[in-house]
């Protein structure tokens, strides 16, 4: 897989770099060529669907320097748990909207310039390898059915988009510490190339970390959330013809973390390659191939003897994927969309277990199987004055195989070996709907539509233990559907104050939920759905150098639950707040100057799918501050939890975990000329 990678970054930047020189020499006799970097574009319904868009100045001026904050600006954007990527678990990193959560794993689909970014086996998202300053625009769409790349939005899609050079300028780098001498620092160049350009960046975060234990929980044993990442990207757009550009992106990253207790290490890792065309002429064409090679480890500290119980020293796994979307000619007021897209994930684990008295090892077990996901679906739109109106349809072929789960004693003889039956079907899906342009200042939308998420391979085939609780895999949990409808109103003046308000209703069937079984024992399970209903608001004010912004989610979310899950029954999912509100209010009073701050809350939620464990409702204030020197140079002040909010991010009876607490950075950011 690795020379697989290799070789498709070798010959995308290969091609993007030999195009630069033949469209500067004779760039006097066409033209002008304008590459962008992004892809075909918004068509005209695209606003019909509930989203919220997030500019540069917003993006890169959160108070801990990282996607995850950033995204939480939009309420209803939620994780797994309330940690950042510095201090939780990776594979407790999945991503989810409309209050559909309830396990890890992500049920937004996260695209970076189109390409997914779930890790293969497990599904969370490999937040910290994601750097803010790379970026030049974020779109949340809510609600599921995404057309392209479909599979897996069942509870939205979150579009991130590469900032190209006139965004970044030729050059930019930052270094900052903060009060307990952790570090962030990066760089990257964007230098032109003939008609096209190139954008290197690499970023290195690294501390000591916080004591997520609170003080009257610590043992000897309790460690700092000690954390070292780095990240580089090679993101390279070269024209190759009037209508038609390439785009090579490179993405390599490991991170390094403690939680809890010494030696309660996780690694996680990946190596990324993507190439992709986009032409623009009469018949548009997206055209997309990507590879990912990704691994994590993970060892588990025995909360009473502290000593190594789990040591789940390697998970490699592979994705392979690719989007073909063809937009034909069809006259004023049509637009439609026709295409195909593929996914393949490939992946096992191994692990080895241990007697937390003796040390000695007790059992060694590997696991693992493939998924894939063959989509096609077709999309029009069409323009009727003031009314639009959209409808599509997607098919996927899904299938599950190669499943199985072997276990040896410590002396690595064979004790057991299953293989699970290879399955595999058809599945459609179907959105629509239509935004009327009442007025200038007007518009109203209602859409409706179904999704589909296969499970991954880490909830079919992967046990994990958060000691002292283990929740099993499920090797024949079924593919979770989603039906949904929203209905909405955006109001605006001008460009100074835009309003939305929308209602929703969205249930899940077959959700897969982290199930009670037995005393500290857990499986993962189909429930019969979680159904979630409930308002979003967003809104935003400008006012000559000020600007606010604030978004609000209110969901009244519950499993429908029978059978195994009937204890279930009407119960919050886990982890789920039935309210999340973010506020921001900002002065900019002139360029590369920003002052900001951000008061942000979210409501009580539960630890467990029995409602046992309670997670306190929180409410943060950060600030950001951004104050040019002269010359290149600019003073940076960032505050995390400037009030020390305290913030439960785990409540296993009573044993907690804790969040961010205040935190002061302060350091430099350098920018080069444009």
């Amino acid at each position: 897989m690795k020379q697989a990678i290799a070789l498709v970054s070798a010959a995308g930047l290969a091609v993007c770099l030999s195009h630069v020189p033949a469209h500067a020499q004779d760039s006097e006799q066409r033209r002008e060529i304008v590459v962008t970097g992004h892809g075909l574009g918004d068509t005209p319904a695209t606003p019909a669907y509930r989203s919220d868009n997030l500019d540069r100045e917003t993006i890169v001026s959160s108070a801990s320097g990282r996607i995850e904050d950033v995204l939480a600006n939009v309420a209803g954007f939620q994780q797994f748990r309330r940690s950042d990527s510095r201090s939780a678990n990776p594979s407790a990193q999945g991503v989810t909207l409309r209050a559909l959560g309830g396990n890890a794993t992500s049920r937004a689909l996260v695209l970076l310039n189109g390409v997914p970014m779930a890790h293969p086996f497990f599904g969370y998202i490999p937040l910290s390898a994601i750097a803010p300053e790379r970026l030049g625009s974020v779109r949340v769409t809510h609600g599921g059915g995404a057309g392209a790349f479909g599979s897996g939005a069942v509870s939205g899609t979150i579009e991130l988009t590469s900032a190209g050079p006139d965004t970044l300028g030729p050059w930019q780098g930052s270094a900052l510490v903060n009060d307990r001498g952790e570090s962030e620092i990066s760089a990257l160049a964007a230098p032109r190339l003939g008609s096209g350009y190139a954008v290197a960046s690499a970023r290195w975060d690294r501390g000591r970390g916080f004591y997520t234990t609170p003080r009257d929980q610590r043992v000897d044993a309790t460690s700092r959330a000690a954390f070292d990442s780095w990240s580089t990207a090679l993101r390279a757009v070269a024209p190759l013809g009037d209508m038609t550009e390439l785009q090579f992106g490179g993405l390599l990253f490991d991170d390094k973390r403690t939680l809890r207790f010494d030696g309660a290490d996780s690694t996680s890792s990946g190596q990324d390659a993507s190439v992709r065309i986009v032409h623009r002429g009469d018949w548009q064409l997206d055209a997309l191939a990507y590879v990912q090679a990704r691994d994590f480890s993970n060892v588990v500290i025995s909360s009473t003897r502290f000593t190594k119980a789990l040591d789940q020293r390697a998970t490699p796994s592979t994705g392979l994927g690719g989007k073909l979307e063809i937009r034909p000619p069809l006259g004023d007021g049509q637009v439609m969309r026709i295409g195909a897209d593929v996914r393949i994930a490939d992946g096992r684990m191994e692990e080895e277990a241990f007697n937390a008295v003796t040390g000695a090892r007790t059992a060694i077990r590997t696991a693992g199987g493939r998924t894939s996901d063959l989509g096609i679906y077709g999309e029009l739109d069409w323009t009727l004055g003031d009314v639009i109106v959209t409808a599509g349809a997607r098919a996927d072929r899904w299938s599950i195989t190669g499943g199985y789960f072997d276990a040896q004693n410590g002396a690595g003889t064979l004790v057991s070996s299953e293989t699970f039956a290879d399955r595999s079907g058809w599945d459609a899906s179907f959105r629509g709907g239509a935004l009327w342009r009442a007025s200038d200042s007007v518009s109203l939308r209602a859409v409706g539509y179904t999704g589909l998420r296969q499970p991954t391979l880490n909830e079919l085939y992967r046990p994990f233990v958060v000691f002292p609780v283990e929740t099993r895999a499920n090797a024949a949990l079924k593919n979770e559907r989603l039906e949904g409808f929203e209905a909405g109103i955006d109001l605006s003046s001008g460009d100074s104050l835009h309003l939305s308000l929308t209602a929703f209703e969205n249930r899940l069937r077959n959700a897969i939920a982290n199930v009670t079984i037995g005393t500290n024992l857990r499986q993962r399970q189909n429930v019969d759905a979680i159904r979630a209903r409930g308002i979003e608001a967003a809104a935003s004010l400008q006012s000559g150098d000020w600007s606010a912004t604030g978004s609000l989610a209110y969901t009244d979310a519950e499993v429908q639950g029978s059978g195994a899950a009937a204890a279930l029954d009407g119960l919050r999912p886990s982890q789920v707040a039935r309210i999340a509100a973010s506020a921001t209010l900002a002065w900019q009073p002139r360029q590369n100057w920003r002052l900001a701050t951000t008061l942000r809350h979210t409501g009580k939620q539960f630890e467990d799918d029995l409602e046992t464990d309670v997670l306190p409702a929180a409410t943060t204030l950060d600030a950001y501050a951004e104050v040019p020197l002269g010359g290149w140079f600019a003073l940076v002040l960032r505050g995390e939890n400037l009030t020390g909010e305290r913030i439960v991010t785990r409540n296993q009876a009573g044993s907690l975990d804790l969040g961010t607490p205040r935190t002061v950075w302060v350091g430099l950011k350098l920018r080069g000329g444009r």
